[in-house]
């Protein structure tokens, strides 16, 4: 397959998954901004103003990079392995599968559509939070190369969670039982400082816990975890998400009956 027909599909795959996401915008970007207001309202708002200032900064201030970081995880992950398991429930994957396009194309077509609504859902709570708390970047291209990277990450993790999946109830499993307890133990609301061990050292097993901090360093300046363990962690996590992706794809598991 030559270099043409690869753009030619790569291209056209992003601009289905992108067509998909706008066409039903109204379900894919408006409910995380409304779920991410409430946040900023309660816990920002009402909560933060009795608690105070957290390693400098108040507690809405605090938590703004946080939250804007679940938003980019969930809706990046819940994208892809809604369209892909979608696609593989309606047969529209055989099509694919026939056509002359390599599975890292697939991959990443997917992966870009998913990127594309993680990061414009992103775009609009950090919007969102200007209203509640202003906005502070300490160091923009940290905090766009966190946002990419966790993005990228967990369009791999969607997928391979639509690889495996076999009915409509093993797509919320991980997001559920997984995903929304990492997400949440992940240091948003609080400092990993804070905990006591054996509390604080289990923490440092969530690899979600050192793409918020990333991010929180780029927005405020400040974290618990060093900047470049977060990425390096990161890219590893990332190529071997993907390299497991085109493993399974190549064997064919998931995907042949």
């Amino acid at each position: 397959m030559n270099f043409q027909t690869t753009r030619v599909a790569l291209r056209t795959l992003v601009t289905k998954e992108v067509t998909r996401i706008l066409r039903i915008w109204v379900q894919t970007l408006i409910p995380p901004v409304i779920t991410m207001s409430l946040y900023f309202l309660i816990f920002g708002r009402l909560v933060g103003a009795r608690i105070g200032e957290v390693q400098g900064f108040t507690y809405m201030e605090f938590i703004v990079p946080g939250l804007i970081l679940m938003s980019v995880i969930t809706n990046s992950y819940s994208n892809v392995v809604s369209s892909f398991f979608g696609a593989r429930f309606g047969k529209s994957i055989e099509e694919l599968l026939v056509a002359p396009v390599p599975n890292s194309v697939i991959i990443i077509g997917y992966a870009a559509g998913g990127m594309v609504r993680g990061l414009l859902v992103g775009f609009l709570v950090a919007c969102v939070s200007v209203f509640f708390s202003g906005v502070n970047i300490y160091n923009p291209l940290i905090l766009i190369g966190t946002v990419i990277l966790t993005s990228a990450i967990f369009t791999q993790a969607g997928f391979l969670n639509a690889l495996f999946a076999r009915k409509f109830d093993d797509v919320s499993i991980v997001p559920t039982f997984i995903l929304t307890p990492l997400t949440y133990l992940g240091g948003i609301f609080y400092s990993v400082q804070m905990l006591p061990e054996p509390f604080y050292s289990i923490s440092l097993l969530n690899p979600i816990l050192y793409m918020i901090n990333a991010c929180r360093y780029g927005f405020l300046g400040i974290s618990d975890i060093p900047v470049y363990l977060s990425f390096a962690g990161g890219v590893v996590f990332l190529i071997v998400l993907f390299c497991t992706n085109l493993f399974i794809m190549k064997r064919g598991y998931g995907i042949r009956t």
